[in-house]
């Protein structure tokens, strides 16, 4: 009985300091963030970033192993939620299909939530950090690398391919990320700041990809087409592969 009436009694210290915690990382990080634009990211240290909000360097430490962690923070939660979207997606969807309605996920949970490490103005605000910064710019393509990896190996199992056989996971991988890129780089250009401009910006490039890639550009109307290669591992595959919608 003793142990039965306890354990009610528990659950809330767990919940509450379970709460304490997440909200102290999203201030870390919104203060990180906020520092790193006004003074720069390199002039920015973790003194300063723990004194803004109050706690010690150790405690900083407990959330972050460097400074460089904090200004990812929220790119990490997006990457992770496409990457377990994608993971969800039905298996008839075509790779493309199921790339792009993973980032409306992301997009989507970005535009509704509260939370302070995916909130949109603050995403929006590390992706012009990063471009802007040489030194975060060449570990976010370091890490872009890494989930591309990870991104064609899964397109790999829901096809079920070879990835070292077969060049399509691989291929529609770098070629969807390099259009929202693409994207992201005219976003940053015209000086947008919102979060439907971004991706009004991304659907309109990967509506574009099909077009680019096979499609008669106006200037050589009736001009003879590359023979199609032989066929063998990594050719396209019987269902068509397109960025439209079924």
């Amino acid at each position: 009985m003793t142990q039965y009436m306890e354990a009610p009694a528990t659950a809330p210290r767990t919940g509450l300091r379970q709460r304490k915690k997440q909200r102290t990382r999203e201030d870390l990080v919104e203060a990180g963030i906020r520092l790193f634009l006004e003074q720069g990211y390199e002039q920015t240290t973790v003194d300063q970033i723990a004194a803004a909000v109050e706690v010690s360097q150790r405690t900083f430490f407990r959330y972050f192993a460097t400074k460089e962690d904090l200004a990812f923070g929220a790119v990490i939660v997006a990457e992770e939620l496409f990457y377990e979207e994608l993971c969800r997606r039905p298996p008839q969807e075509s790779p493309l299909t199921a790339l792009r309605r993973a980032a409306r996920v992301v997009h989507e949970e970005m535009r509704n939530t509260t939370s302070t490490t995916v909130d949109s103005g603050l995403h929006l605000s590390v992706v012009r950090l990063i471009e802007s910064t040489p030194s975060l710019l060449a570990a976010h393509l370091r890490r872009a690398e890494e989930l591309e990896e990870r991104v064609a190996a899964e397109l790999a199992r829901r096809e079920g391919v070879d990835l070292s056989a077969d060049l399509r996971p691989r291929l529609v991988t770098a070629v969807f990320t390099a259009a929202c890129r693409a994207a992201n780089r005219v976003w940053n250009s015209e000086g947008v700041p919102s979060l439907d401009a971004m991706v009004q910006l991304i659907e309109r490039h990967l509506d574009q990809l099909q077009p680019a890639l096979a499609g008669d550009w106006g200037r050589r109307a009736g001009a003879l087409e590359e023979p199609p290669a032989s066929s063998a591992p990594g050719t396209p595959a019987t269902r068509a592969d397109t960025t439209s919608e079924e």
